[in-house]
This record gives structure tokens, C-alpha cells and sequence, in this order.
């Protein structure tokens, strides 16, 4: 498992470093080194207002084939850097999605 996967009593945690203001919302690949490695996501939505947590969100829901309710922003609600809970999903599933992200 990566360092921005953590399995938990209810899923998974994912430590992201968002990217709004882009083009789609994509998976990019990775941020930083080493423990501080965070999942990079590219964010259509600006970060006004809670937009880009909000497509974040979404955009997770629908990769991990979730409804919304189970992904929670757990911190960095005003940062980059941020971490979501992921209910329901074991790290295995998580990396196997990750790893085949949708088009």
C-alpha cells in the first residue's frame, strides 16, 4: 500500500494534494517524498466556496462506485493537502481502483 492509503476501522483515509482550477478532474499521480507522499488530483472546480472539496468529493464517490455519504473531508478544508475518509472500502480495493483510475 502507498503512504497516502491508510486502512482504517472504516475504510480508507487518503492523504491528497488538490490542484483546482484545471482543465478535468484527474488523478496526476503523486506529491511529495518519502512519508508526506499525498495522491495529486487535478480539480475542474475553482476553490471557491467549497467547490473543489465538493467535485473532490464526487470525483471519489464515483471511483470508488460510492455514494457521496461515504466520502467524508476529514482535514484541510481550506488547504491543498488534504485527507478523506473512504468508507466501506478495504485498501486493497482502494489501491486496485487507484491503480486503474476511471477515464
Amino acid at each position: 500500500m502507498s503512504a497516502y492509503l491508510r486502512e482504517t476501522a472504516e475504510g480508507v483515509t487518503l492523504a491528497i494534494r488538490a490542484q483546482p482550477g484545471a482543465k478535468k478532474t484527474a488523478i496526476m499521480g503523486v506529491y511529495g517524498e518519502g512519508a508526506a507522499v499525498q495522491l495529486k488530483i487535478a480539480v475542474h472546480a475553482p476553490p471557491i466556496e467549497g467547490r473543489a472539496n465538493d467535485a473532490l468529493i464526487a470525483f471519489l464517490a464515483d471511483l470508488f462506485s460510492l455514494p457521496r455519504r461515504d466520502v467524508t473531508l476529514i482535514s484541510g478544508e481550506t488547504n491543498r493537502s488534504k485527507v478523506f475518509l473512504v468508507r466501506g472500502v478495504t485498501g486493497d480495493k482502494a489501491a486496485a481502483s487507484l491503480s486503474h483510475p476511471m477515464k
